[in-house]
């Protein structure tokens, strides 16, 4: 088992695979780590096994022996014909329509270009990925895509065993973790944003106010009135403003 170490990360991909996204996303973050892109034909897997590459982009199945994979996306199937052909006429190809139709062999045609080569001619079709049928296009050929076929996933792989943190750090990137993401290796070396002064000074302004809010909310003294409560009338008293049953004025005659 080779000692990984990648300090220059080798990132390879099979043809019709695009992984600028994310090659330019490991640039942003880690702009001290080079990274180096390789695209590779039949021989893709043996690059990962001999460490010439570090994480592969693949179109499964390949032989998962010793190696980590996960599948990214689907790839849609069409089939590649002549310019002069019918099925240029159509939008979406039954699958109906391609019995009649000489089917091309890719490695027969010593692989994808030479096979749209072939169909181009007129010689036959042959069924590819879009991104294989778009990489190798020709003004004489067309494609168009067959829903009823199943598609070609495109994973990511890399070897058993390589679990330096710049791998994991890309797949991760691969996988969509933010760079913040406790799942991410590199998240601990990322500091935490610095306020700038107007910050600062909008948190000390909103404490205060929250200080002072937090004053006015307590308890009144006891015996203070509330406002808009009614004075309680005194034991033995009548109605408010009147004068009580026990009080001289209600006695018979008054004093003189």
């Amino acid at each position: 088992m080779p000692e990984f170490k990648p300090r220059t990360l080798s990132v390879g991909f099979v043809a019709g695979v695009t992984p600028g996204k994310w090659v330019g996303r490991w640039r942003e973050r880690h702009p001290d780590v080079p990274l180096e892109l390789q695209q590779y034909g039949d021989d893709a897997v043996a690059a990962l096994h001999s460490a010439a590459a570090d994480v592969l982009f693949v179109r499964l199945p390949v032989n998962r022996e010793n190696l980590f994979v996960i599948p990214l996306y689907e790839e849609q199937a069409v089939v590649v014909s002549s310019k002069e052909h019918e099925i240029s006429l159509f939008d979406e190809v039954p699958l109906a329509e391609l019995e009649a139709e000489n089917l091309l062999d890719v490695e027969e045609c010593g692989g994808p270009a030479g096979a749209v080569e072939v169909a181009a001619s007129g010689a036959g079709v042959v069924v590819l990925p879009m991104s294989l049928a778009r990489l190798h296009a020709r003004r004489d050929a067309v494609h168009r895509p067959v829903p009823e076929l199943p598609g070609t996933t495109i994973g990511i792989a890399w070897l058993e065993g390589n679990d330096s943190q710049d791998v994991e750090e890309f797949i991760g990137i691969v996988r969509g973790r933010t760079e913040r993401s406790s799942r991410q290796p590199s998240a601990a070396d990322v500091p935490e944003p610095r306020k700038s002064a107007s910050q600062k000074a909008s948190a000390r302004k909103a404490a205060q106010q929250g200080s002072k809010q937090q004053g006015s909310k307590k308890a009144a003294p006891s015996g203070a009135k509330r406002s808009g409560s009614k004075p309680e009338p005194r034991k033995g008293s009548g109605k408010a403003g009147k004068p009580g049953p026990g009080t001289p004025q209600n006695r018979r005659g008054r004093r003189r």
